[in-house]
């Protein structure tokens, strides 16, 4: 086989070919990394200008470089607003980011895959200024006057902050080292993002954060697509729960949870002569979900998995939950409506009904830290629940309320917690001071010596009660709406509990089956409960008035009988303490005043002057319920006619009174007392217990048509 061979000429030749295509080759190589250069400077400037075009801000990048054939690096960035204060906002120690060629010689430079290492976001604000408020884009101007007197437009700001985060999503991005920083006259916050990444729209990362002092480590996982405005995300604590900030401070109240997901499904704004009002819908959702504040329970109010599925509607002055929102608490299915509206008035209305619900999810599903007393209970049969009321603060007796729980085929198959068949057998009943300590415990029933059946208790008495505080308890069913309503406006009105709306079923419950804290979740069970006996006939109506009539306070607490027994307690207690009677024996004077002092028993004696005479306030009292009850039938004409207005206390309660000797003076009883009084609140006679601070654990309800007690 041959073989070609080439002359040292030849070789040569080739050589300078070979040298002189690889220099041409480095040349364009040079050409090509210096042209790309000028192209990235020329393209970062373009960026620079865009921003500073759109916001009043002075970028500053550092020296940029291609570390890769198309990775971008710049050292250094720096986001400045230009006007006062001039505080720095965004630094970055170093960015780095995917920019395609063929976009840059094209003049149209398309960045993606944004990684910014070492960044600071410093948000300032004081009471005149901040650094940042420039992101937040200006209301666009309007030839249509706008009326300040609605208030402020709570969905052209929320559409707003939408608008400015979504739009400024990248599509790609990783952070790493990401601090940012807020101080404001109010609040400061601390967030460090060790990393968050952005690809394809699925977000993750992790998040330590120190709001108001409150700290939290938190783990973030979703997806986000900022062209439609929509989110999902997941948020949870890393190593334990997540405390939700600024509500300890602004409300005092502990709100906490496991897990919340997010999720906004889309967003709608329209322009309109208020400014325009934005439709949003999405859902939160919370697993393990707790709540705390006194005034609410006194203790945690948990819910292991809740959600709200909204339609949202919010405008100038008004924020609304609308038609198709939903409520999930456990099991329990809630269909929520409600509207706010902040100006000219304060005005709300709402509307909640629950679906058709199995009784034994029902009772499963409520939450902890309310229905403690009623957990495990059991039954057949669905409930229902509705609820509607409206106010407009400017009118506050335009309040209307109403709210029911119907059952269906209901039947209650096994108790909970507490027994509430107790009422219908001797039970041990502990009575407690102002202090929660126990006073005395004793047996409610034929086993106790004191216990007095109903039949043996004077019928003035029984009557004087009920007209006082329950006219329609032998025929209602546990609630009085309209004496509900009346009590609440009047609470409104004088931005304080000045009147209760108790019926005796709800006293009762207060007294045998709960504790004595006044708080939201105590008096929604105590609803519950009243519901479950007076529906289920669990006790006959007489039956639970014997029970109140041997339990309920009726004197001053401190009071130690010969026997060493503690406190006025029971309609024996009363009869022997102020007259030395027996109940049975208990004229009309005397019922009139024992029934008068229920709301209030512990301040028994301000019913009396320095010298025993019965006061001005209570001697009205004495005609007005006397009066009704003439009109009921309950007492005759005569009876009223024949109503002394002075009482002799022919019991203990005399000296422990101390009422002073009458000085010898020529002024007549009606004299000497008249110039004690200040105008009388006739609300207050009506047991509302509003003329003093709640001393005893009774409260009145009056106000309805009165009834006939059964003889």
């Amino acid at each position: 086989m041959s073989s070609v061979r080439i002359s040292p000429s030849t070789k040569r030749l080739l050589i300078g070919i070979a040298s002189s295509l690889a220099a041409l080759l480095l040349l364009a190589f040079a050409v090509f990394q210096w042209k790309r250069q000028q192209l990235l400077t020329y393209a970062l400037e373009k960026v620079k200008a865009k921003i500073e075009l759109k916001y009043p801000v002075i970028l500053t990048l550092g020296p940029a470089r291609f570390a890769g054939f198309k990775t971008v690096e710049i050292v250094g960035m720096s986001l400045v607003p230009r006007a006062t204060p001039t505080d720095t906002l965004l630094t970055a120690k170093r960015l780095e980011a995917s920019l395609s060629v063929r976009s840059l010689f094209a003049g149209r430079p398309v960045f993606s895959g944004l990684e910014i290492t070492t960044a600071r976001l410093t948000a300032r604000k004081t009471a005149t200024s901040d650094n940042y408020g420039f992101l937040i884009k200006k209301q666009k101007a309007t030839t249509v006057p706008r009326d300040t007197t609605k208030g402020t437009n709570y969905g052209l700001l929320l559409n707003q902050a939408l608008e400015t985060v979504f739009d400024n999503v990248p599509g790609e991005a990783s952070f790493k080292d990401f601090y940012v920083s807020y101080l404001g006259p109010r609040h400061t916050a601390l967030l460090r993002l060790p990393e968050l990444k952005i690809q394809d729209g699925d977000i993750s990362g992790r998040l330590t954060a120190n709001i108001d002092s409150v700290v939290n480590e938190l783990g973030i996982s979703g997806h986000i697509e900022p062209g439609d405005y929509a989110l999902s995300a997941r948020v949870f604590g890393v190593g334990g729960s997540v405390q939700l900030p600024y509500v300890p401070r602004r409300f005092g109240a502990l709100v906490s949870f496991d897990t919340v997901l997010v999720r906004l499904d889309s967003k709608d704004f329209d322009d309109d002569d208020t400014g325009g009002h934005l439709t949003v819908r999405g859902s939160l959702g919370a697993r393990n979900f707790s709540l705390y504040h006194p005034k609410l329970a006194a203790d945690e109010i948990e819910v292991k998995k809740g959600a709200l599925d909204f339609v949202a509607t919010l405008g100038r002055g008004t924020v609304a939950l609308e038609k198709g929102s939903q409520v999930t608490v456990n099991k329990l299915v809630l269909y929520p409506e409600i509207s706010v509206r902040m100006k000219p008035s304060r005005a709300v209305n709402i509307s909640v009904t629950s679906a058709e619900t199995q009784a034994n999810d029902f009772f499963s599903s409520l939450p902890t830290g309310i229905f403690d007393e009623v957990r495990g209970t059991q039954g057949t049969g669905t409930l229902t629940y509705r609820m509607s009321g409206s106010l407009d603060m400017a009118r506050v007796d335009s309040l209307k309320f109403d709210s029911s729980l119907r059952g269906k085929n209901f039947q209650l198959t096994s108790f909970g917690d507490e027994n509430l068949n107790k009422l219908n057998t001797p039970f041990q009943h502990t009575v407690y001071n102002d202090k929660g300590d126990s006073v005395r415990t004793f047996a409610v029933g034929p086993p106790n010596p004191d216990f007095v059946p109903y039949n043996e208790v004077s019928p003035y008495l029984i009557h004087a009660i009920t007209t006082a505080e329950d006219p329609r308890f032998f025929s209602h069913h546990g609630f009085m709406e309209k004496a509900f309503v009346k009590s609440a406006i009047q609470n409104i009105k004088e931005h304080r509990f000045a009147r209760g709306g108790s019926t005796i079923s709800m006293q009762l419950v207060k007294n045998v089956f709960l504790t004595r804290q006044k708080t939201v979740a105590r008096k929604v069970e105590e609803a519950l409960i009243v519901w479950l006996l007076e529906n289920t006939h669990l006790a006959s109506k007489q039956r639970m008035f014997e029970v109140y009539l041997n339990i309920i306070e009726w004197g001053p607490s401190k009071y130690r009988w010969p026997s060493g027994k503690r406190g006025v307690y029971g309609v024996k207690d009363a009869a022997l303490f102020y007259y030395g009677k027996r109940p049975s024996e208990l004229n009309l004077p005397e019922s009139l005043y024992l029934a008068s002092i229920i709301p209030k028993p512990k301040f028994s004696r301000y019913s009396f002057d320095s010298y025993g005479d019965l006061r001005r306030s209570t001697r009205y009292f004495f005609r007005l319920i006397a009066d009704i009850m003439v009109t009921r039938g309950l007492i005759t004409g005569s009876d009223r006619e024949n109503l002394p207005y002075a009482l002799a206390l022919t019991g203990p309660a005399r000296q422990y009174m101390h009422f002073s000797p009458r000085p010898d003076t020529t002024r007549t009883t009606a004299q000497a007392d008249s110039s004690q009084f200040e105008p009388l609140n006739l609300i207050d006679l009506l047991n509302t217990g509003a003329a003093a601070p709640d001393a005893g654990v009774n409260s009145g309800a009056a106000e309805e048509e009165p009834a006939k007690a059964p003889k």
